[in-house]
């Protein structure tokens, strides 16, 4: 019985090292895969045969030998050989220990998860490892790998696979189980419970980062890369829209959908909401990366653009890829509303042949042609008036003052607003109010020479905005329901400067304690709410009152 084993094993041997040696270019899946092996190659078809042999004649998995050390299979996602002899997945026996030597090696205070997850060196982000004592990352952990490299070059051995958040000590090569890195791991993936996420808006414990400083989860600064001002005010404020926040911090609420760009909306959510962060401020990079990425660079580092045009795209997008099959979407559950368009245009041809002049719900009444149709909405654009031309008696021009109720009167159903391209009247009345109310004040105007800036200031009350006194709302259908109307400000995004070379900051209230925060970039302060209706208001977003 023994010679048969023996002749089988030297059988199974030969054949392993007869394989010509992989390339890690030969799998089309992978263009970009480079040809490092985890492990040597003859000691990697050797040990795979030996492991199929071994599995197969005792079926020993993730146990422990004679010794006592402890074993447990791990995918072999590491190495080149592509299902030339043993198709699929290829497994291997690590061994994991708890009592690794350098543990107190590992410096969190230069650990950075916040950046595209690409080796130093060969710039993959294929298998890449980070080295828990330097921060670097690199690629593989075979001993022809970057990783193997660095940890015999700088004496760094402890490495966290930003994938599988799996610890090894190279070049040792075995797997470190120990309780005292699960705070890199959260860092590097934060989680959240349902009952977490709950809890988050009655949360008024601060946290403290690695430095000593204090910050809120929810309030950290966010990294302005390059110009990148009009991206985190989105995302300070979109991050106070309740329903958005919660479903974009568990992942299981889209872990079905494909886009890049909607897991990095969500790594960016958990990040900045949670409590166990090394450092008090977040670089949404990886963010920005899918931005560009997603928009074909219509919106990109080191380009300044308007934060309502980011915020359109971005919902609108966010739409498209979370859209089910009914057409719905947490999107549309927080910010669609519904218009009805009243359209008034003269009819030039009338009189002659006037085929496709009318639609179906269109009336024709003294050469004017009056259309009605109903469009759904994600925001609603206010005009203000133009400021005075001339100075005042002080040689300084007079800013003006108008209350946000005498500009929503646009949306009453009676003011017509006129348009030159095409030339129209429009009247729009407000058919459904959204449980979040996006508001933005058109406060820029570009003419074939340069672009204007509006300065009138907008007066609006940051609770209890009461819409049904100055907007006709639709009454609600149900007798038990009730119309809801009253609406309380929740983010309020601010332009100061020129308009070329001007900033955006934005006030978000903390509904723990019903605090205002003023957040610029990395700077994030405690404000007063007088303050917050003072400032030159560019985009607001209202939640409902239940």
């Amino acid at each position: 019985m023994d010679g048969q084993r023996n002749l089988k094993r030297q059988k199974v041997l030969e054949k392993s090292s007869s394989l010509p040696p992989p390339m890690g270019f030969e799998n089309p899946l992978l263009p970009l895969a480079n040809t490092y092996d985890d492990d040597d190659e003859d000691e990697d078809h050797e040990r795979r045969a030996l492991n199929r042999w071994g599995e197969g004649q005792n079926g020993a998995r993730g146990e422990q030998n004679g010794n006592g050390v402890e074993y447990a299979e791990v995918e072999d996602d590491d190495d080149d050989l592509s299902g030339q002899e043993f198709p699929g997945k290829h497994n291997r026996l690590v061994e994991v220990r708890r009592d690794c030597p350098y543990l107190d090696t590992v410096n969190r205070q230069v650990l950075d998860f916040d950046f595209e997850k690409f080796c130093s060196v060969s710039l993959s982000n294929l298998n890449v490892y980070a080295c828990l004592v330097c921060g670097k990352y690199y690629q593989g952990r075979g001993k022809k790998s970057h990783a193997y490299t660095h940890s015999l070059e700088a004496g760094h051995h402890v490495y966290i696979n930003l994938q599988t958040e799996k610890v090894y000590c190279l070049p040792d090569g075995y797997e470190i189980n120990d309780p005292s890195l699960d705070d890199i791991r959260h860092v590097l993936n934060p989680r959240f419970t349902r009952e977490q996420v709950e809890q988050l808006d009655r949360n008024k414990q601060w946290s403290r980062a690695l430095d000593g400083s204090d910050y809120l989860p929810g309030m950290v600064g966010l990294n302005n890369i390059q110009l990148t001002d009009f991206v985190n005010v989105t995302i300070q404020s979109l991050m106070r829209v309740t329903p958005l926040r919660n479903f974009f911090l568990i992942p299981k609420n889209y872990q079905h959908c494909k886009s890049p760009l909607v897991h990095r909306f969500g790594e960016l959510a958990r990040k900045i909401w949670h409590a166990r962060n090394f450092k008090g401020q977040v670089s949404p990079h990886e963010f920005l990366q899918a931005v560009m990425k997603a928009s074909k660079k219509r919106f990109r580092i080191g380009m300044q653009s308007e934060p309502v045009e980011f915020m359109s795209w971005l919902l609108n997008t966010l739409h498209n890829y979370l859209k089910t099959r009914k057409g719905g979407s947490i999107i549309h559950e927080c910010f669609q509303g519904e218009l009805e368009v009243v359209k008034e245009t003269q009819n030039r041809a009338h009189g002659d042949d006037q085929n496709g002049a009318l639609t179906e719900s269109g009336t024709e009444n003294n050469n004017v042609v009056i259309e009605t149709y109903r469009m759904p909405f994600f925001m609603l654009g206010l005009d203000l008036p133009e400021p005075p031309l001339f100075k005042d008696v002080m040689e300084k021009n007079i800013i003006p003052q108008v209350p946000l109720f005498n500009i929503l009167k646009k949306f009453d159903g009676e003011t017509i607003t006129t348009t030159v391209r095409p030339p129209a009247r429009m009247r729009y009345h407000v058919t459904r109010m959204p449980p979040y109310l996006i508001l933005h004040m058109r406060r820029f105007t570009r003419n074939n020479f340069f672009r204007e800036k509006n300065p009138t200031l907008v007066n609006f009350p940051v609770k209890n905005l009461e819409l049904k006194d100055y907007i006709p709302l639709p009454v609600p259908t149900n007798e038990n329901e009730r119309l809801r109307s009253k609406y309380d400000l929740i983010a309020n995004i601010v332009h100061d400067g020129k308009p070329d070379e001007g900033f955006y900051r934005v006030f978000v209230q903390r509904k723990s304690e019903e605090l205002w925060y003023e957040m610029q970039d990395l700077h994030v302060s405690e404000t007063l709410p007088q303050m917050v209706a003072l400032s030159e208001a560019y985009m607001q977003i209202y939640e409902q009152q239940q």
